[in-house]
């Protein structure tokens, strides 16, 4: 198939995939960043516990835009699907089940916050343990939703490489831009596993640089999607001018 051939369902697929991909972004920062940081004192387990017990809505918030940013997640990646599978099929499963690996992993973030909360709870079984200890596996559990991220960083990574490289072949979208997102998608692929490897891997590269890039990347063809939409290949194209 040639790529200068972009039907409806891909049309409105990319809309959709722009609209889901720029949610989830302000949904996962606003989550992670405003509602959920500021109640989480590092190496500090009874601030921690008291700030979320002051604040128990605004944590279960957080833990409600997590679970929203899972659902843009799906639909994201199925828009995605949708838009590739003209262009390579195997390649567009692939970036699809990668990408739903890490919607699988996040997803287990909330059920960790929750765990946390209950442990916090004034439930009368819990009573058999003294505060201090119970605090402490609260934060443990908090602690335990960063594992599971980057975990699914690999996979977040690959889903992205994949998509890049089909962004490239299909010229949907300028080719510098595509180029740009299989360089960054790797790079987040790359420094992921050294991380798990190497655990101070982020005192030599600092772990908001191993994503960012990557992050970028998406953000920018987000809003490429909703507001440009898919472009003809011009190879394809110019091969079919009379």
């Amino acid at each position: 198939m040639t790529t200068s051939n972009i039907d409806n369902s891909q049309r409105t697929a990319a809309k959709v995939a722009g609209v889901a991909g720029l949610l989830a972004f302000v949904l996962v920062v606003f989550g992670n960043y405003v509602l959920l940081e500021p109640l989480v004192i590092p190496r500090n387990a009874v601030d921690t516990a008291r700030n979320i017990l002051a604040h128990q809505t605004q944590f279960r918030f957080a833990l409600a835009c997590f679970i929203t940013y899972d659902i843009g997640g799906i639909v994201l990646l199925t828009s995605l699907y949708v838009i590739f599978a003209p262009v390579n099929r195997g390649l567009a499963l692939a970036g699809a089940l990668f990408r739903l690996v890490f919607v699988m992993l996040w997803l287990v973030a909330p059920l960790n916050s929750l765990s946390a909360l209950r442990l916090l709870s004034d439930a009368t079984y819990l009573q058999v343990f003294e505060p201090d200890r119970l605090q402490a596996l609260a934060r443990a559990q908090i602690a335990a939703s960063f594992d599971d991220y980057y975990v699914g960083l690999p996979f977040f990574g690959l889903a992205a490489t994949v998509c890049a490289w089909l962004w490239f072949k299909s010229g949907y979208i300028p080719k510098g831009l595509s180029i740009f997102g299989v360089i960054a998608s790797a790079w987040c692929v790359l420094c992921a596993f050294i991380y798990l490897i190497l655990p101070t891997f982020n005192k030599v590269v600092n772990d908001y640089i191993f994503d960012s890039p990557m992050a970028i990347f998406e953000l920018v063809v987000s809003f490429w999607l909703l507001f440009k939409g898919l472009q003809p290949s011009r190879i394809a194209t110019a091969a079919h001018r009379p």
